[in-house]
């Protein structure tokens, strides 16, 4: 047996022979610095909304009472721009807390190492290749090359957008609120629509502008914009401006046809299941129950604003949320879920194989083996961690009025970044508020990202066994 020579040193000696270590952060990997660069963070913002200074006042002026963990909740939910409160951030935070978390909100939307790199670029610092790869895999770009082109238009595109945003809600706020409070009401649901997050000044989020065409409408193509993913609206708007030369990738033509068929299915759903329902959709008139639906099924898409109570809804529903919010939104985008691409693939798959073809066509392009079992992995790993997580808070559970349907709503509802709640979220106990956490967490970076994160590093194995097709499947 043949010795095989020693693997180079992975860093040049340095003087005195002696090998020189590279800085922490260069040596972990693109998975490793998202999911710590968020852990970090989200610690910050919690120390920071724990201060007494962010806290609201009492009528009677003394200062409202925040816990670290109600805090750490808080910080959680807006960076990983999920909507689930156990407090009420229009009351227990001041101006200035509600700033820190719009804040987070933005900074979790379009990503820790994004706003990293471009400050990088504004100090005219080099960015080198290690960090463009790491950029490029929070982003989902395609190849690390275009990837600093692709974050100055990505920046640009999602300022330009919540500005517009916010001078549409300007006139549903300003007459409410004062043009002070109005103004600032406008920027920040504009930015909590736009980066999917769901957090609302109101005590019941947006259930007083139910009939409210311009903030339904506003607030739902915020939402659309922030979930259709960076590299789609930036390849849409390519081909709008030149379409000669520009064409729609294969990947935009898949996320757009999935999200249209969603949002449709989502809006006749809760149209019919609801339509009756005296809580929810049955005193409204035709076209405000036409807007509530497809509002319902916009917020569905991990955005987590409501303006009909879902803990009123009936169980069908229920079930068609709790299904829409685990497909989430899509590939690089400010929402969560497994994403419409992963959901697509899945089925695709499935139906090709039940159809006895080989291969999975789409759009005259056929997929990949190494894209099918991705998506498979994330299937697989998602549906794993929310089952696991909901047995945490099964066994947790300490109230018997507290259903089970009402748990796994919540349990895909964190994970999945929506922030939808059947108004649960505050009855649960410190044990599930934690587990809540850990789900929005893991939703956020994705299970997948986590698992590659802590994982071995890869290795190749130098024998490579025959395969065997004797093992029955179905």
């Amino acid at each position: 047996m043949t010795r095989l020579p020693p693997a180079p040193p992975s860093t040049p000696p340095g003087p005195g022979g002696r090998r020189l270590r590279k800085p922490l952060l260069s040596r972990l990997s693109p998975p490793q610095l998202i999911a710590l660069s968020f852990a970090a963070a989200i610690f910050v913002g919690a120390v920071l909304l724990w201060l007494p200074v962010m806290h609201g006042v009492n009528p009677d002026g003394t200062r409202r009472s925040v816990n670290f963990l109600q805090a750490l909740f808080t910080a959680t939910s807006a960076l990983c721009v999920t909507g689930l409160n156990v407090i009420d951030p229009s009351k227990d935070f001041n101006r200035l807390g509600q700033v820190v978390i719009m804040l987070l909100i933005q900074l979790g939307g379009l990503g820790i190492i994004t706003f990293g790199t471009s400050f990088a670029l504004l100090s005219r610092r080099r960015v080198n290749f290690s960090d463009r790869i790491r950029l490029a895999q929070q982003v989902s770009a395609l190849n690390a090359g275009d990837v600093l082109p692709l974050i100055r238009n990505i920046f640009l595109f999602t300022f330009v957008i919540e500005a517009v945003g916010a001078l549409l809600l300007l006139p549903a706020f300003v007459p409410r609120e004062g043009w002070g409070r109005g103004t600032f009401y406008a920027i920040f649901h504009s930015i909590s629509a736009f980066n999917n997050a769901g957090f609302a000044l109101y005590s019941d989020n947006l259930m007083g502008f139910v009939g409210d065409p311009l903030v339904s409408i506003v607030i739902s193509l915020l939402i659309i914009l922030g979930g259709t993913g960076f590299l789609v609206q930036l390849n849409v708007v390519g081909r709008l401006l030149n379409p000669r030369r520009q064409r729609l990738m294969v990947h935009s033509k898949l996320v757009l046809t999935m999200m249209g068929v969603l949002l449709a299915l989502g809006t006749v759903a809760y149209l019919a299941l609801e339509w009756s329902n005296p809580k929810t959709l049955g005193p409204l008139g035709f076209g405000d129950k036409l807007l509530a639906s497809f509002f319902q099924s916009v917020t569905t898409r991990t955005a987590g604003f409501n303006t009909l109570d879902y803990g009123a809804m009936g169980v069908p529903v229920i079930f068609i949320s709790i299904l829409l919010m685990f497909i989430g939104a899509n590939p690089g985008s400010t929402g969560g879920g497994i994403k419409t691409s992963t959901f697509y693939v899945m089925m695709a798959s499935a139906w090709s194989m039940v159809r006895g073809r080989r291969d999975i066509t789409l759009f005259r392009r056929r997929l990949d083996t190494e894209t099918v079992l991705r998506a498979m992995t994330v299937g697989l790993l998602s549906i794993g961690l929310v089952n696991v997580m909901l047995i945490a808070l099964l066994m947790l559970n300490s109230r018997p009025e507290i259903l089970f349907v009402q748990l796994f709503f919540e349990a895909v509802s964190a994970f999945g970044t929506v922030g939808l709640s059947m108004n649960t979220t505050p009855l649960l106990n410190p044990g599930q508020h934690v587990i809540l956490i850990l789900l929005m967490f893991l939703g956020r970076i994705g299970p997948l990202t986590f698992a590659v994160a802590f994982s071995r590093p890869e290795s190749r194995d130098l024998v490579r066994y025959p395969a065997d097709k004797d093992i029955l499947i179905g």
